[in-house]
């Protein structure tokens, strides 16, 4: 394999990593909370069908952002209802939220598009486009360094730099502010947060709309950015990788960026080589293409012993009178 080939490599790891960056971070702030969210599927999947339907009938990528975000906190606010005002069970709610959102997106394509539930193709303005950063030709003919600042730095879309930039603004957020404080608190010992004063149910509600938000931003990117459009099932699994990924990075911000770059490789790697061959044995491309999900199975069998969840998570908190 030469150099360029594997700075293509790294970049469509990039590339491909991006959704399930932002979709790790959105259940980090929920399960940090105490609010375990399995429904970031249903989200992304939400938000990527109200981000291509208002790119399409507007033609700004910026507009089906806007939408795909506020799609995906209407989920969040079904997620949080039935979590925190009614106490349900988190994780029957998160299924629920996932079931709504494939069959409500096909349903809802058929009858807007009559597509098969798909929406029509975009182009122009209402897709995100690479952005080239400056001095690309001057650092491009720095040996070694400037090829990764040409291929894999510069020529992503927007969204690709919001994620990398939400990895320490999370961070800030988390261990350095008074509200990610309390947010850790309320998902290590919710009872103590309560008898400060502080609203559990407000915290918990601001983790689950920070998480709504960062899913739309998942949704959007795939289906404005990533492709152009939307189809049917289209994040395929993706928010259940993103949660195996957040275990794998034990609940924190730049351990998830590494994971969810791991799992971005496996898939890049997939797609370059769908028949990979080693010598005398040839992989097919079916175990190619399941790499990420043979990952996932590894990583949420060998490590879900080892990483130690918040303590409150999946618990509905009462309050005590």
């Amino acid at each position: 394999m030469d150099y360029a080939t594997l700075l293509q490599i790294v970049d469509s790891a990039v590339r491909l990593m991006t959704p399930l960056l932002f979709a790790c971070l959105a259940g980090l702030y929920s399960e940090r909370a105490g609010i375990f969210d399995i429904g970031l599927e249903g989200k992304m999947l939400m938000a990527a069908f109200v981000s291509a339907s208002v790119a399409f009938a507007t033609g700004s990528a910026w507009l089906g952002l806007i939408a795909g975000v506020a799609g995906a906190l209407g989920m969040s606010l079904i997620h949080g209802l039935a979590s925190i005002t009614l106490r349900g069970n988190q994780l029957i709610s998160g299924v629920a939220i996932n079931f709504l959102a494939s069959g409500l997106t096909v349903l809802l394509g058929q009858k807007l598009f009559g597509l098969g539930g798909r929406t029509p193709q975009l182009s122009g303005n209402a897709r995100f486009l690479e952005i080239t950063l400056p001095f690309t030709e001057t650092i491009g003919k720095i040996p070694v360094l400037g090829p990764i600042y040409v291929e894999v730095i510069s020529g992503q879309t927007v969204l690709v730099y919001i994620a990398f930039l939400c990895v320490p603004l999370t961070w800030w957020v988390l261990y350095r502010t008074r509200f990610g404080l309390r947010l850790r608190a309320v998902g290590e010992n919710p009872a103590s947060v309560d008898t400060a004063g502080i609203s559990v149910a407000r915290i918990r509600y601001a983790a689950v709309l920070i998480c709504g938000v960062l899913c739309g931003l998942a949704g959007a990117y795939l289906a404005t950015a990533l492709a152009a459009g939307f189809v049917k099932e289209m994040t395929a699994g993706r928010g259940y990788i993103a949660l195996a990924a957040l275990i794998f990075a034990k609940w924190r911000p730049w351990y998830a960026l590494f994971a969810t770059f791991l799992f971005g490789l496996m898939e890049a790697i997939s797609n370059r080589f769908p028949d990979l061959n080693l010598g005398p044995v040839t992989v097919p491309s079916m175990f190619m293409n399941a790499l990420p999900y043979i990952l996932t199975i590894i990583i949420l069998a060998g490590f879900v012993g080892r990483a130690i969840p918040p303590r409150a998570g999946g618990e509905p908190y009462v309050k005590e009178r």
